[in-house]
């Protein structure tokens, strides 16, 4: 009996020393670019065991730390303002007066992605229109370098690390290049997809419209949108809105403004 005792304490300390190696050899966030480099090269090693490709880590490798990335993450306040301040600065009233010119020029499109998805073309146009100026603004930032320097960085390094294992599969298939730009937060294409999203919700090219307003449908669709329902706060889609961005103000302007494209 006391042999066993000692055999499970021996293999119970083993198990705790196999742990704490186990996260040791894991990616360490950090708090500036000083680390980064050694942060890349650890992550590197995580994602070779993950499946990622040669042609993913050759991309990850050649990562800048993205201090602009960093600068932007840390004063996001437009998200803090009012209903009215925030549809004054992101220029609500000129999204919906062109949202109805698109609508009209893009009466096919907007019907077969209605069809299709059940989405109508008021809430597409305004998060078209919210997002790049109807793809006008995509940035101009390298998106694998903000998303990895996200990944790094200890504020939300989770769900930013999902983001990069979703970006470096999408470079080793060759949908997505290592040059590939986007916003400061590594959002691609005319309504702003994160990789994970672009993975598992994208539909044709993500820098067309056709293919960026079918993916925002999708999108919505596997996240409840049910056709013919409502939209605005209370409503049944209006859940589906709040998936796609977490800010209230956000949602709140985007059903406003697609019930004013709408004609409701």
């Amino acid at each position: 009996m006391t042999m066993t005792k000692g055999l499970t304490a021996a293999f119970s300390a083993l198990t705790v020393l196999a742990c704490l190696s186990s996260q040791a050899g894991a990616a360490q966030c950090g708090n500036g670019a000083s680390g980064f480099e050694g942060w890349k090269q650890q992550f590197a090693g995580e994602a070779r065991a993950k499946g990622i490709g040669a042609t993913g880590i050759s991309a990850l490798m050649a990562a800048n730390y993205a201090q602009a990335t960093i600068n932007a993450d840390r004063s996001m306040h437009s998200f803090k303002l009012s209903l009215d301040q925030f549809m004054v600065k992101r220029g609500a009233a000129a999204v919906v007066s062109r949202g109805r010119a698109m609508k009209q020029r893009n009466a096919a499109l907007f019907a077969s992605i209605e069809q299709r998805y059940g989405v109508p073309a008021g809430p597409l146009i305004a998060i078209w229109g919210m997002e790049t100026a109807f793809g006008s603004q995509h940035g101009n930032q390298n998106m694998l370098s903000s998303i990895a320097t996200l990944a790094y960085d200890c504020r939300r390094p989770e769900y930013f690390t999902d983001q990069l294992y979703a970006a470096l599969k999408l470079i080793d298939r060759g949908t997505l290049s290592a040059g590939q730009r986007g916003s400061m937060h590594g959002e691609i294409g005319q309504t702003q997809f994160l990789p994970k999203t672009m993975l598992e919700y994208g539909v044709g090219n993500l820098e067309s419209a056709s293919g960026a307003l079918s993916s925002t449908a999708n999108y919505l669709k596997a996240h409840g949108w049910r056709a013919g329902a409502g939209y605005q706060p209370g409503q049944p889609n209006f859940a589906a809105i709040q998936e796609w961005n977490a800010a209230s103000v956000y949602q709140q302007a985007i059903a406003l403004m697609g019930r004013q494209i709408d004609g409701e």
